[in-house]
């Protein structure tokens, strides 16, 4: 039986890449699309397309949208400090919000699984350990699904678009346990706000502070400490 296209959201971080393998390892065709929205830096990049070949994706695309010129996040815009530990005040939305992203992403994927005849959106957001972007909460993308299947001919024409989020509720603990189970090359993951130039995590800011946080808790070490 042929597989069932879909297209994954994939940064090259560790939520995505365990999504991509999960898209896999549940049957689908995954065309995996990475976006360079104008971050920071562009190690994770070269990063998502290498774990796109190496977890076997029928295909991975990598488009240019200019997000930066919106600016008002850390991640785009260089005259905002990438925050450390103790930065952050509790319930703030983060510095690290890039005005919608998701949004954006997830348009971009609706439009390429409408050509491909694809019915699921994968996306790699996760909600319990650490909640403070508003584009990441259940109900954005219940909307999102619900926009989706209005706003294009495979929607209505009874082809509805379903976007998965398959990691949402798990804890950072549990993705990197996921992860191990399927077989990803954590090491080649990169999920730092603010890598040096050879792509080596920077270990103080939120991103890194969370993975860590996660390793410490699944009871393994993380490859990518250290390594370029």
């Amino acid at each position: 039986m042929p597989r069932r296209p879909a297209v994954v959201l994939l940064s090259g971080g560790l939520d995505s890449t365990t999504t991509l393998a999960l898209a896999i390892e549940q049957g689908f065709e995954a065309h995996a699309l990475t976006v360079r929205y104008g971050q920071r830096h562009g190690a994770e990049i070269s990063r998502a397309a290498e774990q796109a070949v190496r977890l076997g994706a029928r295909q991975h695309r990598i488009v240019d949208v200019d997000l930066a010129f919106a600016g008002g996040s850390a991640l785009t815009d260089r005259t905002i400090p990438v925050p450390r530990s103790g930065d952050q005040a509790a319930g703030e939305i983060p510095v690290t919000y890039v005005p919608a992203r998701n949004t954006v992403l997830l348009a971009l994927a609706l439009a390429w699984a409408e050509t491909l005849g694809a019915g699921d959106v994968f996306i790699g957001a996760n909600v319990l350990d650490y909640s403070g972007y508003p584009d990441c909460r259940p109900e954005f993308f219940e909307a999102f699904e619900r926009l989706g299947n209005l706003a294009t001919r495979s929607g209505v024409e009874g082809r509805p678009l379903r976007i998965r989020a398959p990691l949402l509720d798990m804890t950072k603990a549990e993705i990197v346990r996921e992860a191990l189970r399927l077989g990803v090359d954590l090491g080649r993951t990169l999920s730092c706000y603010d890598p040096d130039p050879s792509g080596a995590p920077c270990g103080a800011c939120e991103a890194c502070r969370l993975r860590a946080k996660g390793f410490r808790e699944a009871g393994v070490s993380d490859p990518s400490v250290g390594a370029p």
